[in-house]
């Protein structure tokens, strides 16, 4: 599995690949590859290069490891951001203080998975975390955002050689930002700390109370969906060309943003009408990370767990590919909404896109039997009070 932590302060791998419109029109090209966010060719061959070698070394450095998993909670660092509005449609990041809010659109997920990996002597030898929050804090520069602050916390306590792999939940419409808080902003080094401190601090209190042994099974699942994307009807299609023709500054530029996505939507639909959707079950004994390419909304993930036949299960996130946004039904509906919503070159798979999702992971866990939960080992029969504890008392 390649799980992506999604930092937005990180090196440019995602949005518009390179060669991605090459079949399409010069027009289409010009907004590709002049006015989008595109990934660098050069980082995107470092980062396959650096992939291969970690690969290499775990499979140098394999030895022997007593295992254990386990769950936390960590509910003050995460929100959604998807909030329904007085006027009966959605809104994603309203606004603090927007007096039109009624309530969150939809739920957080505050469980914090972790496996841990231990040698013979109990030192840490590495430990997976899985937590739904994007990396949005924006700590400065390029960065792993807020999960730089969460290996840190880690490592000061387990050991600075702990190996700390971050696998983020289904946190498609779940940031950093309490859009009901008066007090902000919630960005920038101190927010990155404070998100990456806290769920990393919940992280090291579980690989304290975990009992290590033996985690198995170990086994995986894949699965191959074709899943249709949505199409733009023809008179929009007609009046987001016209649009994207002028200059960007002469437009509301939300509008010009939509249009021109809406224009690489029909390039990319040209040439790929139904998007290919990998998912995967990966199990570890008790556990099992349920995977998907997808900026997974919340719910989804939630509904993952509620039908699992697993103690601990864990979705992961934009893993072994990206598919954009896929929403609730309920969010595409009529009092929906959120840019997340729209239809674009990046959101754009059909409305039932999201459980159609679950229930193949869903059926990729049933194949599946759950190992048992490692266990301390329990003591003999009663032998008798200690002596020098049950003595009466002497007034």
């Amino acid at each position: 599995m390649m799980g992506a932590s999604h930092s937005h302060s990180a090196g440019p791998l995602g949005m518009v690949q390179p060669g991605e419109f090459d079949h399409a029109s010069d027009l289409v090209k010009h907004l590709a590859y002049d006015l989008s966010s595109c990934a660098d060719a050069r980082y995107l061959q470092h980062v396959h290069q650096q992939l291969v070698a970690a690969v290499q070394e775990a499979y140098e450095r394999r030895t022997e490891a007593r295992c254990g998993v386990g769950s936390g909670h960590e509910d003050q660092v995460s929100f959604n951001r998807r909030f329904r509005m007085k006027n009966g449609l959605t809104y994603t990041h309203p606004g603090k203080g927007n007096p039109d809010i009624v309530e969150p659109a939809g739920p957080i997920d505050p469980e914090v998975g972790v496996l841990g990996a231990w040698d013979a002597a109990g030192r840490l030898l590495g430990c997976v975390v899985n937590f739904a929050c994007h990396g949005t804090t924006g700590p400065g520069g390029t960065s792993a955002d807020w999960i730089y602050y969460l290996e840190q916390t880690i490592r000061g306590v387990m050991g600075p050689e702990a190996i700390v792999v971050f696998l983020n939940g289904a946190c498609g419409d779940v940031t950093q930002v309490n859009n009901l808080s008066p007090y902000g902003p919630e960005f920038g080094e101190r927010s990155a700390r404070f998100v990456g401190g806290r769920v990393g601090a919940e992280a090291v209190k579980v690989l304290l109370s975990v009992e290590p042994g033996e985690l198995v099974p170990v086994a995986a699942r894949t699965r191959i969906l074709a899943i249709p994307r949505r199409r733009p009807s023809p008179e929009r299609l007609y009046r987001d060309l016209t649009l994207v023709q002028r200059d960007p500054s002469e437009v509301d530029p939300t509008e010009w943003t939509f249009a021109k996505e809406t224009v690489l939507l029909e390039a990319i639909l040209a040439k790929e009408p139904v998007a290919e959707v990998e998912v995967q079950a990966v199990q570890v004994g008790p556990a099992v990370f349920l995977a998907n390419p997808a900026e997974f909304f919340c719910q989804l993930g939630l509904d993952l767990k509620a039908g699992s036949p697993f103690p601990f299960t864990y979705p992961v996130e934009l893993a072994n590919g990206c598919v954009g946004y896929v929403p609730t039904p309920e969010a595409l509906g009529e009092h929906g909404g959120g840019y997340e919503t729209r239809l674009t070159a990046y959101s754009n798979l059909e409305v039932m896109a999201g459980p159609k999702i679950v229930q193949a992971l869903l059926e990729l866990a049933g194949e599946l039997t759950p190992g048992e939960v490692p266990t301390p080992p329990r003591v003999g029969e009663f032998q008798g009070a200690w002596t020098y504890g049950n003595v009466p008392p002497e007034p």
